[in-house]
Formats: structure tokens, sequence, C-alpha cells
């Protein structure tokens, strides 16, 4: 069984190493132009952003070319999964991929401007993450067909969403006097979108995933309309292998 993933703060990379162990970054993946997999089961696994698809997950399945009886996808989300479901189904139909199981699970949501993330972080316990994760390999192990429906009206709110997707993103970061150039950040970015040279430069193909934030040992980065200075990377995943997924 082979896993597709995509990862900011670690959650992804969590789902994809409880539910197998052989498993790939995304992003190094489409770096690396590699493109073809063949297996019994393939999985893909990544967070919900602007209630859908990550722009770089649906770049990566407009390329890729999966041969396998039982493709599975796996959204994290932390308050609302929108329409991913009908998201993927456009994105497979278009490129010839039929999934036999697609599914949700909520864990913490890293958004700092949607998210008080220290409320995140202490509700942990009420998302009954292991529970529900277990649920889901089940069904992985026993080849479960099962696709999460999703409604017509959620798929109109990520129209919309879609529509106000920030282009210049970047705009939103600051950094302060706190960062001393140790260039965590540009290699924690999925899309190599931040240079530094004594500062971080950022360019203008941020993906959104606020990972160089979360990250940032000196927490010297900061984004517009934060709640709060609380970082998060999932307790189960270190830096190290963060940076290693997207550099």
């Amino acid at each position: 069984m082979k896993i597709l993933y995509f990862t900011a703060t670690g959650n992804n990379l969590y789902v994809a190493k409880r539910i197998g162990d052989e498993y790939y970054s995304i992003p190094k993946l489409i770096k690396d132009g590699s493109f073809d997999f063949e297996d019994e089961k393939i999985g893909i696994i990544f967070p919900v952003y602007y209630i859908g698809v990550p722009k770089i997950v649906e770049d990566f399945l407009n390329k890729v070319r999966l041969k396998s009886k039982y493709i599975f996808v796996i959204a994290t989300y932390g308050a609302f999964s929108g329409s991913t479901t009908r998201h993927l189904l456009e994105i497979g139909k278009r490129n010839g991929i039929e999934f036999s199981y697609i599914n949700e699970i909520v864990m913490v949501d890293n958004y700092l401007p949607g998210f008080d993330m220290n409320k995140q972080v202490q509700e942990q316990s009420k998302k009954n993450i292991e529970e529900n994760l277990e649920k889901i390999i089940k069904d992985i192990e026993e080849g479960r067909k099962y696709i999460k429906k999703h409604t017509i009206i959620r798929e109109g709110l990520r129209v919309l969403a879609d529509k106000f997707y920030d282009n210049k993103f970047e705009k939103n970061f600051s950094v302060d006097n706190n960062c001393n150039g140790c260039k965590t950040c540009e290699r924690v970015c999925p899309v190599d979108n931040i240079k530094v040279d004594k500062k971080p430069v950022f360019n203008n193909n941020c993906q959104h995933c606020l990972s160089c934030i979360h990250n940032c040992p000196k927490r010297a980065i900061s984004i517009k309309k934060e709640k709060n200075k609380v970082r998060f990377i999932n307790e189960n995943i270190t830096l190290k292998e963060i940076i290693d997924s997207n550099n």
C-alpha cells in the first residue's frame, strides 16, 4: 500500500504513518517529477483548504497516474470539511481517477486567522482523533467502499470561497526582530516560496499552509488577524520530519 500525503504541521503525516509504512510527500513528488504509482491500495491524505482540496494537491492529481483497484482519500479538517468530496470527485472525473473510499477526520486546525490555537490544542481530546482514526484504518484494511456525502449547498459555498482565494497571501506575513535567519521557514515551505538572507522573503506562490509560522523556532513570523501567538505541531511528528516532507 502506497500513501501520498501533504502536511504542514504534521497532522496528515501522522495519519499517513498510522495507516501504512510506505508513504510519500506530495510536494517532494512534484519537485521530483514522480507521478506514476501502482499498488493494490493507494491512499491520498491532505488537509481541507478553502473548504475543498488544496491547490497543491489538485495540481498533483491533475498529473498523477494511479494504477490500483482501491484508491482511498482521507481529508483532515478543524471545523468544517466543506465540499471536499464533491471537489475530489470532480478532479477524479477530469483525470480518470476512480475513488473507492473518501472519508474525513477532524483534527487540530492550524489556520491562525480563523481559529484560536490555544482553544484548538486544549480541545484535542474532544475531537476523538484516535477513535475516529482507528475506524478509518479498519475500513481501509477491509477494503470498504464508502464515499462521504457532501451536499450541493456545500459545493456552492466552496465555489464562493474559491473566489475569495488570496493570490497575494504573502502580503499578510510579518517578521519581527526575534528572527535569527535559521532558515527553518525556508526548509518547511512545500513550494520553495521562501528565501532567507537575513530574514525570510515571501514570494508569490504561497499555498496558505502556514507551515512557516507554526514551525518557526523563534515564533518570529506572524500573520494578520491571528488570534494569539500559540503555535502547533502535531505532538507525534518532529520538525525534522516536516522539513524532510517539504524540502
